[in-house]
Formats: structure tokens, C-alpha cells, sequence
């Protein structure tokens, strides 16, 4: 008996120590931080060397050989393509395919040596004015930074979500989550008045639905044949 009791305690003091690990955190600060520390390593950064300099950014793996969702501006009349992942290790990238006009979607290629962390994608028919939404960048460089807010409005016109979760420079191709850390829409552009001074809250975003759409529409054998190329 005296055994058994020993094993109880056991276990009820190692499963203790990840809850008291969290007991100072809010439910909604736990959401966070749960959907930081489990999409974070599948996000990117990117550097595009230009003829005239370079443009920054920030891609979504969308499978683990290394497919990277990114906006097509950032990629734009690139010269080479350098990939950063969360733990630091830099590659070299293909450029794949990038959507119509206007639509600022792109998929580059990397070829790691094991499987990567990718993200999924939520129906952005569902989405809501209102509901909170997180998204994950590399602003001025400050690679994987967590902003928060919600959803501001839904330009249906112009098929974009606004959001006031912070978005700056090198957030471009990023990705903004829901709650479950799944993606509903891969950050675009900020309302810029004066000239990327400060961030005043009005970013916009292309709905997931757009980008799984373009995704599908890639051949997969030229996808696979510039990976085996490189």
C-alpha cells in the first residue's frame, strides 16, 4: 500500500509542476501563448536580394519539404532568396509560382534536411468582425514577434480582412491566425500616411481562402522539379 502511495505522489507532483508552471496566466493569455509556441517554427523569414537593395518579409510553411507561403511583393524582381527558420538555420530558396495581378501571393521552395513544422488553414468564409486574431512576423527585422487584435472590418469589395493586431514592415506574407492557430488570412499591407513612421492599428490581410485556392492551382511536378534541380 505504502509503495502505491509513494508511485501516487509521485505522479501528482510531476503532473503539478506544468500546472503551476501556467497558474499565473489568464485563459486567454494561455490561448496565446499556446498558438505562439506551437506555429512559431513554421514561420519564416525572408530577405530578397534586390538589384537596388533588399526586401524583407515573413512565409508560412505549407508542408514540411518546405514549401513557403509568402506575398508576391516581398519576392518581387528578386536577385536570390534567403530563408530563415525559427532556430536560426539559413537556405537558399526557389522561387516557385506567384498568383495574378494583385492578388500578392507567392510560394517559394527550400529543401531541408528533415521535415518541417507546417501551418493549416481555416475557412475564412467563417470569419467575424469582432473575433480576436494573432499574427506572427518579423516587424523591422524582430524575427517572430507575436501582435494581437481583432478583426476591424471586412472589405468584401476588395476581398481583404483589416485588422488592428499590429503589422509593420517584414510582416508582409505572414500569417494571421485564429484562436486554434489555424491561418484565416496571410498579411498584406498596413494604411501608411506617413511613410512607415508608426503603425496606427489599420492593417490588411488576403483571406485563407485565396491562398489555398492559389496553393492547388501550382503544378506539383514543377514544384518538385526545381527541388531535385537545386
Amino acid at each position: 500500500m505504502r509503495k502505491f502511495l509513494v508511485i501516487f505522489l509521485l505522479i501528482f507532483s510531476v503532473w503539478q509542476i506544468p500546472r503551476a508552471a501556467y497558474a499565473n496566466y489568464s485563459q486567454d493569455e494561455l490561448s496565446a501563448i499556446s498558438v505562439y509556441e506551437r506555429i512559431s517554427p513554421a514561420i519564416v523569414s525572408i530577405e530578397a536580394q534586390l538589384r537596388d537593395g533588399i526586401s524583407a518579409g515573413t512565409g508560412c510553411i505549407v508542408s514540411p519539404d518546405g514549401l513557403i507561403l509568402t506575398g508576391s511583393h516581398v519576392v518581387e524582381n528578386f536577385q536570390e532568396i534567403s530563408v530563415t527558420t525559427f532556430n536560426g538555420q539559413t537556405y537558399k530558396a526557389e522561387f516557385i509560382a506567384q498568383m495574378g495581378k494583385n492578388k500578392d501571393l507567392a510560394l517559394i521552395k527550400i529543401n531541408p534536411q528533415k521535415k518541417l513544422k507546417a501551418v493549416s488553414f481555416a475557412d475564412s468564409e467563417t470569419v467575424k468582425v469582432g473575433q480576436k486574431v494573432l499574427s506572427i512576423g518579423n516587424p523591422f527585422g524582430f524575427s517572430n514577434t507575436l501582435t494581437q487584435g481583432i478583426i476591424s472590418r471586412i472589405d468584401y469589395v476588395k476581398n481583404r480582412f483589416q485588422t488592428d493586431a499590429a503589422i509593420n514592415p517584414g510582416c508582409s506574407g505572414g500569417p494571421l491566425l485564429n484562436s486554434d492557430g489555424e491561418v484565416i488570412g496571410i498579411s498584406q499591407s498596413i494604411y501608411n500616411p506617413d511613410n512607415n513612421i508608426s503603425n496606427i492599428g489599420i492593417g490588411f490581410a488576403i483571406p485563407s481562402n485565396e491562398a489555398v485556392k492559389f496553393i492547388a492551382t501550382v503544378d506539383k511536378s514543377k514544384i518538385h522539379s526545381k527541388s531535385q534541380n537545386k
